[in-house]
């Protein structure tokens, strides 16, 4: 069975496309305007092996956070669609990972329940020319369009390592959740529905 989805979706505030293919390889193509969040972006498909074609155009000439927003409803939304009944998944993910001086950990679980929790002090407002408390948000609004419960934490460091490794981290838990084993069927529940 194909766990493939797209949407497009457009707003008065942002025109975004998105294609995924949750068994790929870590192909991506990312184009958001925002040049540190296309790299997280990358992060996100490259460790979680999802092929992810996405081009958003935003009003960035009024602000960073329609963007960054709207693309985590649509990523939440898309991986929601291409997951089905998601009979057959692992659920759950978690990954702790290291990337020089910064730790971050995250877990995740596909419960059907969006649930979000954040312990990450940033280092400085922006890296490169991204403002920083925008990756809560980020994280909150695909937690909600998901329907999972995700924590996420980070020890201080350089802020970009505390990004990078947040999203390494999360692409990883990702991975992990939705790996399906051959033949399985199951749903991960004993209440009968996700």
């Amino acid at each position: 069975m194909s766990r493939r989805a797209s949407i497009q979706r457009d707003t008065k505030e942002t025109k975004i496309s998105l294609q995924l293919n949750i068994d790929g390889s870590g192909d991506s193509h990312i184009s958001t305007g925002l040049p540190f969040f296309d790299h997280m972006l990358q992060q996100i498909s490259k460790h979680a092996r999802f092929d992810i074609s996405l081009h958003c155009e935003g009003d960035l000439e009024v602000d960073e956070h329609h963007t960054v927003e709207d693309i985590a409803i649509v990523l939440g939304q898309t991986i929601g669609k291409a997951l089905g009944d998601k009979r057959g998944i692992n659920r759950y993910g978690f990954e702790i990972l290291p990337m020089d001086e910064c730790l971050a950990e995250v877990a995740l679980d596909f419960s059907g329940r969006p649930w979000f929790v954040w312990h990450v002090e940033f280092t400085r407002d922006v890296v490169g020319t991204f403002p920083t408390e925008l990756f809560a948000h980020f994280f909150k609004s695909f937690s909600d369009e998901a329907k999972c419960n995700l924590h996420m934490t980070v020890n201080s460091g350089n802020v970009h390592h505390q990004a990078e490794a947040l999203f390494k981290a999360f692409a990883r838990a990702l991975r992990s959740a939705v790996f399906r084993y051959p033949g399985n069927h199951d749903l991960p529940s004993t209440k009968g529905v996700l």
